[in-house]
């Protein structure tokens, strides 16, 4: 990928940037996995860099780390062949994917890449049973029409209901500086359009904008998790219920993640 309004394009784009010279520190997944370890981590998220690039290695840090209890998740632009998937599938507790745009000429002009094969891998990837949720950064002017929010709402429940869709606030930044940052309105909207198509958890994120963090029973509308940015303020589920209705929260809620993937 070669996303124009990548957030963290020094990392991604580094050998872009610099004669192809690539940065960083020689570890082994041992020494990965012992300073998970050492700082009281419960999990380890491969991230920032696309994990599929250094895909051995990641594997066989995971491979380590649930051998030590540890879960793995990885945050990812889902391009990935179904090979790759259900290799990744047994040792992988959870992922975050981003869908980008519901347009193939967005993925092309934009990312430099093709919008199908990552439909195509949230759709696997949840039925071998991995617990997926999605992200779409929300471009004004790009992607943000409610035509095309709501094709990515289909798509998702055509696929799980229970998917959570977090739609995020885009800031100018790398090669597209000529947008403005997304409005707070756009969120709720977009928010709106995931509900409506049946959606069970949608969330709002890098603009404050109510409670659009925060966790609702999908029966009873009872608030169930309280958050502020990275700030988890509550946690009322009662074993993955509703305290209130007794209604089933699909996600994973206990430790080690590979023991528990998901409770309803």
């Amino acid at each position: 990928f070669f996303c124009q309004h990548c957030q963290n394009y020094q990392i991604s784009q580094y050998p872009h940037m610099n004669a192809g010279e690539i940065a960083g520190s020689l570890r082994s997944p041992e020494q990965v996995v012992a300073a998970a370890e050492k700082s009281g981590c419960r999990s380890i998220s491969y991230t920032y860099v696309e994990p599929t690039i250094f895909y051995e290695f990641a594997r066989d840090c995971m491979e380590l780390a649930h051998g030590r209890g540890l879960a793995n998740l990885f945050v990812s632009n889902g391009y990935m062949t179904a090979e790759c998937s259900r290799d990744l599938a047994p040792l992988l507790d959870g992922i975050n994917i981003d869908i980008k745009s519901f347009s193939e000429e967005f993925y092309r002009t934009v990312c430099k890449a093709s919008l199908q094969p990552v439909l195509d891998t949230v759709r696997l990837l949840r039925e071998l049973g991995v617990w997926v949720e999605v992200t779409t950064l929300l471009i004004p002017g790009l992607n943000d029409t409610a035509e095309e929010l709501a094709g990515i709402a289909s798509f998702l429940y055509s696929v799980d209901p229970a998917i959570p869709w977090h739609v995020t606030g885009f800031h100018p930044t790398y090669k597209m500086l000529d947008r403005e940052a997304t409005s707070a309105a756009s969120l709720r909207m977009a928010r709106q359009i995931g509900l409506d198509a049946g959606l069970r958890f949608v969330y709002q994120g890098n603009v404050r904008s109510g409670d659009g963090e925060n966790t609702l029973c999908p029966s009873c509308h009872t608030e169930l998790i309280f958050r502020t940015g990275f700030t988890l303020h509550s946690n009322r589920l009662k074993d993955g219920r509703c305290p209130e209705c007794g209604e089933g929260i699909e996600g994973v809620w206990q430790f080690p993640l590979h023991d528990a993937r998901r409770s309803e």
